[in-house]
């Protein structure tokens, strides 16, 4: 059984409530995440399981822009509108 009722197929996109697809056949996984609590007595066993503290980790994530680009940029989307 799956942890969450309702599956999404990866292949074809369609529901179920099995994982697998009743339409294609393929994998289908939960439509939505699990649910997050602060008090997630988990998130050590995930933090080691992604490897949060090696460096690879940290380059991997997506750089934001400074607020001061956000702001500009911002200031120029409403002036195209």
């Amino acid at each position: 059984m799956a942890r969450q009722m309702l599956q999404q197929c990866l292949e074809c996109s369609a529901w179920s409530l099995s994982t697998t697809c009743q339409v294609c056949g393929g994998k289908a996984q939960a439509a939505a995440p699990i649910k997050w609590s602060p008090e997630d007595h988990r998130a050590s066993v995930r933090r080691k399981m992604y490897d949060v503290n090696s460096k690879k980790w940290t380059d991997d994530l997506p750089e934001l822009d400074s607020l001061q680009e956000m702001k500009i940029n911002a200031i120029n989307s409403q002036e195209e509108e």
